[in-house]
């Protein structure tokens, strides 16, 4: 196997930004020749990239993908980012620890001294937020099998595991979504006509079925919106069925940094206004109540009657003591 060279190190780096190469252009960009480029491709598929040649007046060559994985070409910067990616994934929040933290070990042995160092400086810890459960373990088989059933739009079955007994499902796969270190399948159920989430750590897909079908339209317009919108219990867009607003005897600045996904803007007299939303209107007071301030005004009718609810359930609460 020929000893790489810098410049064949470059007219690898050229051609992994993809498309069609005219040679004339790789010629110029290289300083080189014709047939130092032809020597340059051939050493570069004995070193298993599958470079392949373009016929006519706008031909060259295309570094496409082959059957093996060949060494890989990365800059300084690109081993740096994967390394902090795969240190996220062996976090846990990724449902992927082993197989992340075995990925990252294995680049890193290979690094020469003064990447690993670069790595070993940017090593930090990931703290889960709080009250959050660990994250499920995700069988990185399974989700090979689930993201090619998805990706070459087949018919997937697999049996899942919060219903032992029943058959096997039978889902058009359509999305795969990962959010708080779980993963989900969004997915056309066959069998039950609607559009069903999937946790992918609990699916055991059974043999492909090579069966094709036909995309349909995502509720909300894509997987992530559906899975933001089911996961806040909403049947709509990613936004919380239940909105409200409250003015709060209280500056934003109090409460800006614990707001989630709510706005706040500041008002007059050390006043702020708050919209924030939730999976119900009791849910939604009660949130609202761990700012400990006076609410001077709550919207809609459904807000202020949820807070009347607490208010009387709280009260006969103090006399249990």
């Amino acid at each position: 196997m020929p000893s790489p060279t810098p410049r064949l190190l470059t007219l690898l780096s050229i051609m992994q930004t993809g498309g069609t190469w005219p040679g004339a252009t790789l010629v110029e960009r290289l300083s080189i020749s014709h047939r130092t480029l032809r020597r340059d491709v051939d050493h570069l598929r004995q070193l298993g990239y599958c470079v392949n040649t373009v016929m006519g007046p706008d031909g060259g060559y295309r570094l496409d993908a082959g059957s093996e994985l060949p060494p890989l070409l990365f800059d300084d910067e690109q081993i740096v980012a994967l390394a902090a990616a795969l240190q996220v994934g062996a976090g846990s929040a990724s449902g992927l620890i082993d197989a992340s933290a075995r990925a990252r070990a294995t680049i890193r042995q290979v690094l020469p001294s003064r990447l690993r160092h670069r790595i070993d400086a940017a090593t930090a810890s990931a703290i889960p937020r709080s009250g959050d459960a660990p994250s499920p373990a995700v069988d990185p088989h399974v989700l090979a099998a689930v993201g090619s059933a998805t990706h070459n739009t087949e018919v997937l079955r697999f049996d899942y595991s919060n219903t032992p007994d029943a058959p096997a499902r039978r889902v058009e796969p359509h999305g795969i979504v990962t959010q708080a270190g779980r993963w989900y399948l969004v997915a056309w159920d066959l069998d039950r006509h609607a559009w069903r989430l999937f946790r992918i750590d609990r699916m055991r897909p059974r043999l492909a079925t090579r069966l094709a079908f036909t995309p349909r339209a995502i509720p909300g317009g894509d997987a992530a919106t559906f899975v933001g919108a089911r996961l806040k219990g909403s049947e709509r867009a990613d936004v919380w069925p239940c909105i409200g607003t409250v003015e709060l005897a209280v500056p934003a600045r109090d409460i800006a940094p614990f707001l989630g996904d709510g706005t706040v803007e500041d008002l007059a007299a050390g006043r702020c206004r708050l919209t924030a939303g939730s999976w119900s209107w009791i849910a939604l007071a009660a949130s609202i109540g761990r700012f400990d301030a006076d609410i001077t005004s709550a919207q809609p009718p459904e807000l202020a009657q949820a807070f009347a609810t607490l208010a009387d359930r709280f009260s006969r609460a103090s006399h249990c003591a």
